[in-house]
């Protein structure tokens, strides 16, 4: 889904995989979803925002359906209840107010790239 709407997308099977690929940097956004083996999402964006807090991070969940258990995320959305176009549009917000005010003149919107996983374990959007 985010793919194609212009996003580039990485996948993680583990937090431990997510963590060395937030560790490479040029990420804009994290999109994980809360039951995942050996470390829940709320752990991996606690670990996360450790590292860099100014970056975005959605906690998603197909079980809990609401925020709860998600007191290290900025947003939550409970998987179901949620439109796709409501985490589009909460994505794509979330990233403009990290990006701060548009730049220069020609009246184009930013280009946002993003990277999502696989919806049964991990999911995260990074954006370059």
């Amino acid at each position: 889904m985010l793919e194609t709407r212009g996003y580039r997308v990485l996948t993680a099977k583990s937090g431990e995989e997510a963590l060395l690929a937030f560790r490479r940097g040029a990420i804009d956004l994290v999109l994980s979803d809360l039951l995942m083996p050996q470390m829940d999402g709320n752990e991996l964006i606690g670990r996360l925002k450790e590292f860099a807090p100014e970056i975005p991070m959605i906690l998603i969940s197909g079980t809990v359906k609401s925020g709860d258990r998600a007191g290290n995320a900025d947003a939550f959305l409970a998987k179901g209840s949620s439109a796709p176009a409501e985490l589009l549009e909460k994505i794509r917000i979330m990233i403009a107010r990290k990006r701060g005010p548009k730049r220069g003149t020609c009246g184009m919107p930013f280009a946002s790239k993003a990277l999502d996983g696989n919806h049964s374990h991990f999911e995260k959007a990074i954006a370059s």
